[in-house]
């Protein structure tokens, strides 16, 4: 059985940090990309930031590049997501999924499981 699990979310004031982890298990992780999305209020699920099998590759959305940085430890079973710079647009939650194959994808049918997601708010 597949588990996908987020932590780390919460309620930050704008311009501070945040730091997802996503922990998989059931599934050879260091054998797949994975990947970060959000949901915000009202809005369809989007895109946030990927990456390949090794950690060697990363993708990122253009509303978050140079602030948001994702990471891999394949030992831990764990992908994170590190957030700075955080604005009051990026209130959503926050969903972590397993990738279908080793390299990166930016769309949601590259990704097999899915967390339940968590709530990042950030106030202004």
């Amino acid at each position: 059985q597949v588990e996908v699990v987020e932590s780390g979310g919460g309620l930050v004031q704008a311009g501070g940090s945040l730091r997802l982890s996503c922990a998989a298990s059931g599934r050879t992780f260091s054998s797949y990309a994975m990947g970060w999305f959000r949901q915000a209020p009202g809005k369809e699920r989007e895109f946030v930031a990927t990456i390949s099998w090794t950690g060697g590759r990363a993708y990122y959305a253009d509303s978050v590049k140079g602030r948001f940085t994702i990471s891999r430890d394949n030992t831990k079973n764990t992908v994170y997501l590190q957030m700075n710079s955080l604005k009051p647009e990026d209130t959503a939650v926050y969903y972590c999924a397993i990738g279908a194959y080793r390299e990166i994808s930016g769309t949601e049918r590259g990704y097999d499981y899915w967390g339940q997601g968590t709530q990042v708010t950030v106030s202004s």
